[in-house]
């Protein structure tokens, strides 16, 4: 659940200090703790200061104390206590400060950053405003329900920033901009008609450019590993001429049990995510970069990706869904313009047994399949069978097993012969109804804050324990 963002009083402040005097904490921390506790007065350069102070000694005590999941119920109260105090305190001053810290950071917007820059930013122009390097050493090796959470603020922060629309756009912008990677390595694959980047290949294949991902030993799962390589691929596909339709596939994987065959993605790897080593802007860059770049294109620097502007660069997408589409794959799906699925292929997004939220999916599939049948899909697991009246509401059509090659020819062909001069408009207009910019820039604003308290709730190891029988695997 995530904390509220009201003020806390004084009587509240003083509760949580007898909490952590009773948890353990020494005198010397709480009174460091009540001496620079403060109010935002509206003064950044003021309040930086007197904050950053307040933050960095809340979250020494927080790394003494550890994380509350393996205490007893008195200590954990008090540790999630302090936790949700640091929350709002970042908060209260957010809400003065976002758009000043944005504009001092982009030097009045006029820097394009992504958003890794921009945490990193932040977090030098404020201390302690978002984890530093030492908060991430510190949580580094440890299991989730281990952490003390200090990712949560990154949440907190991106969520303030997207309240304000302007500033929400800005990022976008950046964010559907090319890496710097794939421009540097776009006359390599150009020459070659193929590049290898490890867990994602892209490669020319006629008039489609194809992307693959390839994280065979976990089912093509993704995490932090797999997301840079999959939106350079993206980029290049995107960026390459001679090619007028883009696919998405997913390799050939090494379990026993589908001897070999293409999977189109396990969704977020879940052993990784209960042993800590899934980071929160895992969520954020995955949706903003890769997934948003198959949904609305590539960005121009000089110009707004708002369907408005009609400042993008787009391909229509083709899905091959071959096996299954489970969470993040099937978040997918719903980015894509086209998709064959193979017979006796399925999609589920597991969240309620994650114990997170699925992407943009709740944004998404209901525009599929009704709002009734997304709330059974997102919160009750309920399994779309590709063949099912509801999954031939994501899919386009059913190819026979083992007849995907031959059905993504027929299709590329077809779209493409009579060329495709007209797709670019016919998905902004559509986004122009469905999902125009600034609509999901709304939901970004709560997405960021609520799964970043998810990322960090009792309830995702325990349910990763019951329905993934986490603690028993190793990380792939």
């Amino acid at each position: 659940m995530s904390a509220p963002y009201s003020r806390s009083t004084e009587q509240d402040f003083t509760r949580l200090c007898v909490l952590l005097t009773e948890a353990g904490a020494s005198a010397e921390a709480v009174a460091a703790i009540q001496a620079t506790n403060t109010q935002a007065t509206g003064a950044l350069d003021a309040d930086r200061e007197a904050h950053g102070a307040h933050w960095t000694a809340v979250d020494g005590l927080r790394r003494t104390l550890g994380g509350p999941f393996q205490r007893d119920a008195a200590s954990a109260a008090a540790i999630l206590a302090l936790r949700d105090h640091a929350c709002r305190s970042r908060s209260r001053f957010l809400e003065r400060h976002a758009e000043g810290l944005y504009d001092l950071i982009t030097a009045g917007r006029t820097r394009l950053m992504r958003i890794e820059a921009l945490i990193a930013e932040a977090g030098a122009r404020v201390p302690s405003l978002v984890p530093s390097a030492d908060d991430l050493a510190f949580e580094a090796g440890r299991r989730q329900g281990e952490k003390c959470g200090f990712e949560m603020h990154q949440g907190i922060l991106l969520s303030h920033w997207f309240r304000d629309r302007a500033i929400g756009r800005h990022i976008c912008h950046a964010m559907l901009l090319p890496r710097p990677e794939s421009l540097e390595r776009y006359a390599e694959y150009d020459a070659a008609g193929r590049l290898d980047l490890g867990k994602a290949t892209v490669e020319r294949q006629g008039a489609a450019a194809v992307v693959t991902l390839r994280h065979p030993e976990t089912l093509n799962a993704e995490d932090d590993t797999t997301m840079a390589p999959l939106e350079i691929a993206a980029d290049l596909a995107l960026l390459d001429p001679r090619t007028q339709i883009c696919v998405l596939r997913g390799g050939p994987v090494d379990h026993p049990k589908y001897a070999g065959r293409r999977l189109y993605g396990a969704g977020i790897n879940l052993t990784k995510l209960y042993w800590g080593e899934v980071s929160f802007l895992f969520y954020v860059i995955r949706d903003m970069g890769f997934a948003n770049k198959m949904f609305r294109g590539l960005a121009r620097p000089d110009r707004s990706p708002t369907e408005i502007a009609g400042g993008t660069r787009e391909k229509m997408w083709i899905s091959a869904l071959e096996g299954f589409a489970i969470g993040g794959g099937c978040q997918l799906l719903l980015v894509s313009d086209y998709v064959i699925a193979e017979a006796g292929s399925y999609m589920t997004l597991p969240a309620r047994k994650e114990g997170i939220i699925p992407g943009a999916a709740n944004m998404r599939l209901p525009r599929f399949v009704g709002d009734r049948v997304a709330r059974q899909a997102i919160m009750y697991g309920r399994r779309l069978d590709a063949e099912s009246p509801e999954g031939r509401m994501i899919c386009d059509e059913i190819a026979p097993a083992g007849g995907m090659d031959a059905a993504l020819d027929t299709v590329i062909d077809g779209l493409t012969s009579s060329g495709v001069v007209s797709a670019e408009g016919n998905r902004r207009v559509m986004r122009a109804v469905h999902e125009p910019l600034d609509m999901m820039i709304d939901y970004y604003a709560a997405y960021f804050r609520e799964q970043a308290y998810c990322h960090f709730s009792p309830a995702l190891s325990a349910n990763l324990e019951q329905h993934w029988n986490a603690h028993n695997r190793s990380v792939a």
